[in-house]
């Protein structure tokens, strides 16, 4: 029988966990039981992945034996670009281990392998303690860069104008990128089809049926994510402020 889903998502949306990890016993593990409880775990192998998704995740698992280097300079290059909980994993039960952990950034250290709901219950503390002080301090947990969107997979950084999903560069168009940047100044409000012609296109657009529409579809295919940008029949458009992370939307 399958066991309930975490409390953290009884609105719906699932958890999000980075694991840090070249074992792959270890991630199909997790893997194969998280999502019964209402986790989602997807894998990167070294540092340079995961900085690339360090940002639009709730929780990061790190592997102290990943080949490639180890989990103590995993921690560490993580923490010097995202507050994003991080939980070291390791087989050694060393107190030195766990201490040099902790002094790199990790916010707790596990013993595998170990029971799931152990596992469990300290990510949810952890996730549960950061969106608390975040949301206190008005700072988005998944975002901490002034100018940056994060919906889903979708990372939004207005300062530098580029988009990626999944940290994969997406390629719009400057006038894509323009309408698709307006719309992330105020998720959830409806922008009326003149306010983005004037601001993008620089007059009403009187006359012309075919721009926005055009445009729109372009966004939606590029980012495979067609549900981010709504139609408003008769009035325009607007950024699903639902897609964003909760902390987002709590600041």
């Amino acid at each position: 029988m399958r066991e309930r889903p975490s409390k953290l998502t009884s609105g719906g949306s699932v958890v999000q966990i980075l694991t840090v990890t070249d074992d792959l016993q270890f991630f199909e593990e997790l893997a194969d039981d998280l999502p019964n409880r209402g986790f989602q775990a997807r894998r990167e192998d070294g540092i340079g992945g995961a900085l690339t998704k360090c940002r639009s995740v709730d929780v990061i698992l790190v592997d102290l034996a990943i080949s490639e280097t180890d989990g103590f300079e995993v921690c560490r290059a993580i923490r010097a670009v995202s507050h994003v909980p991080i939980i070291v994993v390791s087989a050694r039960d060393d107190e030195l281990d766990q201490i040099l952990s902790l002094k790199l950034g990790a916010d707790d250290y596990i013993v595998w392998p170990c029971g799931m709901r152990q596992l469990v219950a300290r990510m949810e503390a952890l996730i549960r303690r950061a969106r608390n002080a975040w949301e206190s301090w008005g700072v988005p947990l998944a975002s901490p860069e002034p100018g940056v969107r994060q919906f889903g997979p979708v990372r939004i950084d207005l300062q530098r104008r580029s988009v990626t999903r999944d940290g994969h560069e997406v390629p719009l168009t400057r006038k894509e990128f323009d309408m698709l940047a307006l719309l992330a100044t105020d998720p959830g409000r409806v922008f009326t089809r003149e306010q983005i012609m004037f601001e993008v296109w620089g007059h009403d657009g009187a006359g012309d049926t075919r721009t926005l529409g055009v445009h729109v579809t372009g966004i939606r295919k590029k980012l495979r994510m067609p549900e981010l940008v709504e139609t408003v029949r008769g009035v325009g458009f607007r950024l699903a402020n639902h897609t964003l992370s909760e902390d987002q939307a709590a600041a």
